[in-house]
């Protein structure tokens, strides 16, 4: 008798077995297209970053702003508000223009020179940008914004 109930049991763990694969077999298929259809947007995502990144440095590059500098270059600057007003001056720029070259408001520019805030990365790279820059070469760069402005304005009607 003992030789009977085991072989029921083992029978009925066969057969459960096959009913468990033949339920899971769709979610596992499931689940494959569902890693594959991720990582093609994963691929599709660094892409379009990539693209993204390539793109704002041409624009940058046509309005003349600097160019912000990498993560890895930006590890041993600092920032202090004496110093960005110090060369601001030595550029004989106003806190509009100075704004306008780096790419931020005017009010930013007040803010970080009376000590109120700090950049951020982006900005801080902007600013290290500027900083080997003199002053012929701000004011043709300003000059160069002013143009491209005034390029992309409509005339009123």
């Amino acid at each position: 008798m003992p030789n009977f109930a085991t072989a029921i049991k083992d029978e009925i763990r066969r057969l459960a077995k096959r009913e468990i694969k033949v339920d899971t077999s769709s979610t596992k298929a499931a689940v494959a297209q569902f890693r594959r259809d991720i990582a093609k947007l994963k691929r599709q995502m660094r892409a379009q970053e990539k693209e993204i990144a390539f793109l704002k440095s041409q624009e940058q590059k046509r309005l003349g702003q600097p160019q912000p500098a990498a993560e890895d270059e930006l590890e041993g600057v600092r920032f202090s508000a004496r110093s960005a007003k110090a060369q601001r001056e030595r550029l004989g720029l106003s806190q509009q223009n100075y704004a306008k070259l780096v790419g931020v408001s005017p009010m930013t520019i007040y803010n970080w020179e009376s000590g109120n805030s700090r950049p951020r990365n982006e900005q801080l790279a902007a600013l290290v940008a500027v900083r080997g820059i003199g002053k012929r070469e701000a004011m043709s760069k300003l000059e160069a914004m002013k143009t491209d402005v005034t390029k992309t304005r409509r005339k009123p009607r």
